[in-house]
């Protein structure tokens, strides 16, 4: 039986077009764009099995699928399993939650958490579904996980103007106290993470070589504010170009929207 806060968190999710989201502001674009980018750069070669734990719909599924490889889904919303399913092509797609992954040992090549880390508020469940991702990919395959930055919410405060309001200011000074965002400002339960607390519980989890990415890159802001001018497709290409400049560069990962680790399970294959 679910808890509370994973129940809410389904429910957001079910009633939320996540399967459109990523077109719909220049933030997302980036994200889907750079997103799929770390992905071809650090996934082993097609025809490689790769897990997609909290995939959604199919973001990410249906473009490794038409890139040859063998892609499963495992997500935490049933309302997600139907749409990838039931989309072009079907992906194959089953519930399951990322602390207990319905999934045998050493059984896929690649393991990918593109959301499950946001909403899992205590370190304890997010090691744990990162065991579980060391636990169903083969010795020396590769796990990526996706986070929310400490810093996203007021930077996208900056980007948009929305300085008129105290409960922002609160909603910052709460999450930058925690990193614990509370549902009440149009998004659900949520942590958001510094990068070296995500490096030390990708290690805890028993992964090696970590690297951690800033996916959107430092001028994210300006691409949002950009939107709806004549400067709006100039701004995002400068963006994406920064993006890919500074990914790994430790100085500015963190002024990223979303952060990327990736890594390697124990052993050799």
């Amino acid at each position: 039986m679910m808890d509370q806060t994973t129940s809410e968190i389904v429910d957001f999710y079910t009633g939320y077009d996540e399967a459109g989201r990523l077109d719909r502001r220049a933030s997302f674009q980036l994200e889907r764009i750079r997103t799929r980018e770390l992905l071809e750069q650090h996934l082993p070669p097609a025809p490689a099995s790769i897990l997609d734990v909290g995939g959604g719909p199919g973001a990410y599924a249906r473009p490794l699928l038409a890139a040859g490889y063998r892609v499963r889904i495992v997500d935490l919303v049933p309302a997600h399993v139907e749409q990838a399913r039931a989309g072009q092509p079907p992906i194959d797609a089953i519930v399951g939650d990322a602390r207990s992954l319905p999934v045998p040992d050493r059984s896929c090549d690649a393991t990918l958490l593109l959301g499950p880390l946001y909403h899992l508020m205590d370190r304890a469940d997010r090691v744990q579904a990162l065991r579980e991702a060391v636990r169903v990919t083969r010795p020396g395959g590769v796990v990526l996980a996706a986070a929310i930055t400490r810093f996203a919410g007021p930077l996208d405060f900056a980007a948009n103007g929305r300085f008129t309001s105290e409960r922002l200011y609160a909603e910052a000074r709460q999450i930058l106290a925690d990193g614990r965002n509370h549902p009440g400002l149009g998004f659900t339960h949520a942590y958001f993470h510094r990068v070296p607390e995500l490096a030390g519980e990708f290690r805890d989890a028993g992964l090696t070589e970590v690297t951690v990415h800033g996916i959107e890159g430092p001028a994210w802001p300006a691409a949002e504010a950009a939107t709806g001018t004549p400067s709006e497709r100039t701004v995002l290409d400068g963006a994406l170009a920064l993006a890919r400049l500074y990914s790994t560069e430790a100085d500015v990962v963190s002024v990223s929207a979303h952060l990327m680790a990736v890594a390697n399970t124990p052993g050799r294959r």
